[in-house]
Formats: structure tokens, C-alpha cells, sequence
């Protein structure tokens, strides 16, 4: 019987979406991607199709993983990105061989090779936090006020006053804490 994995936070940004493969790391974390297998499964979602993986490969996507998030945190706070995540990045970013193509609407997708491996997945999600730490994409990296998840996260929102990397999750669940303390305060507004 095939073991039970929490459900993958999938976000419209690759790179950000990635960290979040790790989750409400202030509290009990999460790990979304326990086994070499969850991995594929998870760059399958992001159509970057790979065979196999293997531990030493899941040790690298997670010393990624990790990178991204110290980098993006360092940035959402404005302060300088830390050279060691800036160097996993870079390293991997310069690993992988996928070619970028443009489909008939117009939007950018990555193409791996026949052959391809974690490492050549792992490399367009490097790419993808370079545009990002970078400064390429528009929007701006962001922490998650909730207290125990702070997941870093790209708000592209019009006024870039997101709050929550996830509104069905941390959003929902502070709205409803914040819910229930108004509620023991004022028992009688209920009726």
C-alpha cells in the first residue's frame, strides 16, 4: 500500500512554489516531498518530466529548496542575500541543460531534453530565482504573516499588499483565529 504525502501548495511561480514544498517551517513543519519519488512527482506537476530520482538528487533539490527560501527571505526583508544560497543557485543554475520555448499563446515554458535528469529540472528552477532575486519579473518577494509558516512568496497583486503565500491555508486559518478570539471576547455579538 503506497504511503499517504500531504497535497503539493502549487502557486503560479516556480521558484517560490518550490520552497513551499517545505511548509509551515515556524511550526510543525511539512515536508512535501519525503521520498525521491515525490520529488518527480512534484516537477511532473511543473512540466519538468523526469524519470527517476535518487537520494543524493533529493539532497540537492532540498539544498535548493532551502537556497531559494534563505535568498528570497533575504530579499523580502531588504537585506543582503546570503553568499552561500547565492552560490547553490548560481551552481545549479549553471548544472542544468533545458531549453526555453514559446508556445502558440504566447507564454514561455521550458523544455528538458530526452535524457534529462534532476539536475537539468533543478536548473530552470535556479533560472527562475535568478529573474526573481533579480529583480526581472514584476511583483516583489514577500513573507507570509502567518507565525508559523512564513513562506516566502512572489505577490504579484496590483497594490503588492499580499499577506499570506496561501489564502486557502495560512489566510484561512488566521482570518479564523483571529474569528474565534473575537468571539471569546465578545460572546454575546454571536447572537
Amino acid at each position: 500500500m503506497r504511503a499517504a504525502f500531504p497535497d503539493f501548495r502549487l502557486g503560479s511561480v516556480l521558484a517560490t512554489s518550490f520552497t513551499g514544498t517545505l511548509s509551515e517551517r515556524r511550526g510543525d513543519a511539512v515536508e512535501r516531498i519525503p521520498v525521491p519519488r515525490r520529488l518527480v512527482d512534484w516537477l511532473a506537476v511543473y512540466g519538468l518530466a523526469v524519470d527517476s530520482c535518487t537520494t543524493a538528487q533529493l539532497d540537492l533539490a532540498r539544498e535548493l529548496r532551502e537556497s531559494i527560501h534563505a535568498a528570497a527571505t533575504a530579499a523580502a526583508i531588504q537585506d543582503a542575500l546570503p553568499a552561500s544560497a547565492v552560490q547553490v543557485i548560481n551552481d545549479r543554475s549553471a548544472q542544468g541543460r533545458a531549453a526555453a520555448f514559446l508556445t502558440p499563446e504566447g507564454t514561455r515554458r521550458w523544455r528538458l531534453g530526452s535524457a534529462s535528469c534532476v539536475e537539468d529540472a533543478l536548473g530552470v528552477i535556479a533560472a527562475d530565482a535568478i529573474s526573481i532575486l533579480a529583480g526581472e519579473r514584476d511583483g516583489k518577494l514577500a513573507l507570509c504573516a502567518s507565525p508559523t509558516c512564513q513562506a516566502a512568496f512572489f505577490d504579484t497583486s496590483q497594490s503588492r499588499t499580499r499577506k499570506w503565500c496561501d489564502m486557502g491555508t495560512c489566510g484561512n486559518r488566521q482570518k479564523k483565529a483571529r474569528f474565534n478570539a473575537n468571539q471569546r471576547k465578545n460572546p454575546s455579538s454571536a447572537e
